[in-house]
């Protein structure tokens, strides 16, 4: 065997086994099948020319002729289609005419129209032109044509993609320059002009090379948007198939130096001793190849780095976090630490403010709610109608001609000058986003990364949900608690009570009461009816209740609310402003509804002063759900407020500040009892309130409730990985 012949064999395999492996990763992709034709091609060129060097028989010599012509016939339409699909030039139109051309060349491949005869050239046998070979040869201008429109379009394109259509100019232009080369002799040119040396047949050399390049401009720029996960030992072989291909490639100038005259022995066994050394020394020295951080070997190796394991040991361990503010540090050390993030933005839907908030930044930013982010805006849409993982923001990221929803999302979210962008979802309800900058290091963002980035996201998303759950669940199961313990005390109360009351009725009819008890009476009387309240209270805050949902007017049912506590308002001369209340339909339980307006509204009398006016409002909220909307009602009062203390208390049962007189005291069960009916509607209730400057109770309602066949999917988390 000559050492000539070991270049295109090895070309054959290297670009066979690189096809292969491209294609299998996304078979249905266009780019995928253009891709395999391309590979496939340089392996029937590369083969055929093996065995041109092997054969002695000019039949023999003509069979594989016409076979390796099979490659060339396709390779520079294949490469010309591969360069329009990644500069995303639409070509769609005349790829068909071309590639038929290109299969009635290799079907006159077939006869001597194409390659006439072999010739013998000393080494090896070449093949003769036919006619429609030199017809074949324009054909050269195709490629040409690509590798000019990739360079003009990549004057327009950011860093990213031109570092990704540089190495397929690089590609093409050597695919045209030794390709041409090697084409000459065909063509009878056997010498170099103005040299006068004979042509050496380098094509099949550069094969393994520009193959190589296209297959890396594939693979590491996203194209087919695959995931390459090298464990250390898959690293490890990496280096030193580069170094055995890098000690054969030197062996082999070496071996055509004069004066150095190397045999298929020696050349073999200078090849094995070689990569037997370097073997050796990775194993006995392990920093003999470094730590895997160096540039050039980054950029070799492309996404695998060891700070993957981190993320991944991460990714496992978040299921088990139960706190939301543990699980937020050790994200904001994984962002920034390991993964070394420019800056990072998570913003959560608050449940009680019904608006999404900025809840953790680096840089840190003031947390506070993202006015503009709605459940319609433009970046929730996006992943609604694409399904995607993730969103690129970034516009030097982004491919040319991006949908006018993409950049309205970018354009929304500029502020916060992100890379990419990944969300959270319940359901199909939308409840936040997971913002990240660049990297400290200035280096993009690998497939693996978002990859890891996607797991991250789904991982984090369930957690969420579960500690959300939770703690809904833990206010649940304390309501149902602290109602037990009412429900007991307000049933022995009652029976306490009872004989007294009947007692003191008996005696306030006697006509033989006497002066004493004729003082003492009324005072008495009054004290059990408050007593009597407190059961009263006590039972309808510890019932199990089952609302019973109806459609109804919101609007209507407040001013129903208003007509009940008309009677308290007239002693201290306090109006209700009702006006210009919307028409609203609600899905609720009118009568628990109108109890929790009474109780606040009570509440409001009590802390206003006399004359007062107290204002009642309803405000449509943001849409941040799947088929129902989102309504507020406010209640203001100019009264005394609220102090900070209390504030934070006032939704405990028996809490209260109205501990002083009879029937007017409170039991601290009129708040609790408004959170529980708001609760049983699916809503939220919150208290905003100022010493002195008045009180503003807001309670958010769902236009309908949630009622979920059994065994209905809902929408997937994150696409999973």
């Amino acid at each position: 065997m000559k050492f000539a012949e070991l270049i295109p064999l090895i070309a054959a395999v290297v670009n066979l086994g690189l096809t292969l492996f491209v294609f299998s990763q996304r078979l249905r992709s266009t780019l995928s099948w253009v891709y395999i034709i391309w590979g496939v091609s340089l392996a029937v060129w590369n083969t055929g020319t093996f065995f041109m060097f092997r054969v002695s028989d000019p039949q023999d010599a003509l069979f594989w002729a016409r076979f390796l012509q099979f490659g060339v016939i396709f390779l520079p339409i294949s490469l010309a289609h591969l360069c329009w699909l990644i500069a995303q030039i639409p070509v769609r139109r005349f790829m068909p005419w071309l590639y038929g051309l290109h299969v009635l060349f290799a079907l006159s491949n077939f006869t001597s129209l194409f390659v006439s005869d072999v010739r013998w050239a000393g080494y090896a046998y070449y093949a003769k032109a036919g006619p429609v070979f030199w017809i074949f040869v324009c054909t050269y201008n195709v490629p040409i044509m690509a590798m000019v429109s990739l360079y003009h379009k990549r004057k327009n394109l950011p860093s990213l993609h031109q570092t990704r259509l540089t190495f397929m100019i690089i590609a093409v232009a050597a695919l045209i320059v030794f390709g041409t080369n090697d084409t000459l002799p065909i063509l009878g040119f056997n010498r170099y002009p103005f040299i006068h040396k004979d042509i050496f047949p380098c094509g099949s050399a550069a094969a393994i090379f520009y193959g190589i390049l296209v297959g890396y401009s594939v693979l590491q720029h996203q194209l087919l948007d695959i995931h390459v996960t090298l464990g250390r030992l898959a690293a490890q072989s990496v280096r030193l198939l580069f170094v055995l291909l890098l000690g054969f490639s030197l062996l082999f100038i070496a071996s055509q130096l004069p004066g150095l005259d190397f045999k298929y022995p020696t050349f073999i066994g200078s090849l094995a001793v070689f990569f037997i050394t370097i073997v050796l020394a990775a194993y006995f020295f392990p920093r003999f190849f470094g730590k895997g951080e160096e540039r050039l070997e980054r950029r070799i190796l492309g996404d695998r780095f060891e700070y993957h394991d981190k993320i991944n040991g991460f990714i496992q361990s978040v299921p088990w976090y139960s706190d939301t503010t543990l699980l937020l540090d050790d994200l904001h050390d994984l962002l920034v630490l390991t993964m070394r993030m420019r800056s990072y933005q998570i913003i959560l839907l608050d449940e009680t403010a019904r608006a999404f908030s900025l809840l953790r930044s680096f840089p840190e930013q003031s947390p506070g709610p993202v006015q503009d982010l709605q459940r319609d805006a433009p970046v929730f849409q996006f992943f609604y109608i694409t399904k995607a993982d993730y969103l690129t923001l970034n516009p030097a990221f982004s491919n040319p001609g991006s949908p006018a929803l993409v950049k309205a999302a970018q354009q929304q979210l500029k502020r916060f000058e992100p890379e990419f962008c990944f969300p959270f979802f319940s359901e199909e309800d939308p409840i936040g986003l997971l913002l990240i900058g660049q990297k400290t290091s200035g280096e993009p963002y690998t497939p693996h990364d978002l990859h890891l980035l996607t797991s991250l996201v789904k991982n984090l998303n369930l957690i969420i949900n579960q500690i959300r759950l939770k703690q809904k669940v833990l206010i649940s199961e304390e309501m149902e608690l602290l109602g037990r313990m009412s429900r007991g005390m307000a049933h022995d109360l009652n029976n306490l009570i009872t004989p007294v009351w009947t007692f003191l009725q008996l005696t306030n009819e006697s006509p033989l009461k006497d002066e004493s008890t004729t003082e003492l009476l009324p005072a008495v009387t009054r004290n059990v009816e408050a007593i009597r309240q407190y059961v009263k209270e006590s039972l309808f805050y510890s019932n199990t209740m089952t609302p019973h949902f109806m459609p109804g007017r919101l609007d209507l049912t407040i001013l129903k609310a208003v007509e009940l506590v008309q009677p308290q308002l007239k002693k201290k001369g306090i109006t209700i402003d009702c006006q210009d209340l919307p028409p609203v339909e609600v899905e609720m339980d009118a009568v628990l509804i109108q109890r929790l307006l009474c109780n606040l509204y009570v509440n409001a009398c009590d802390a206003s002063p006399v004359g007062a006016t107290i204002q009642t409002r309803i405000q449509s909220l943001a849409k941040t759900e799947v088929g129902r909307n989102w309504f507020r009602v406010q209640i203001i009062d100019p009264g005394e407020g609220i102090s900070r203390e209390h504030l934070r208390l006032i939704f405990r049962p028996y809490f209260t500040t109205k501990d002083r007189g009879g029937e007017q005291r409170g039991f601290g069960l009129g708040l609790a009892i408004c959170r529980k009916i708001v609760h049983l509607h699916g809503g939220n209730l919150n208290i905003a309130s100022e010493e002195n400057k008045g009180t503003t109770v807001l309670v958010d309602l769902p236009s309908r409730q949630h009622h979920k066949p059994a065994g209905k999917p809902g929408r997937a988390v994150v696409p999973s990985s």
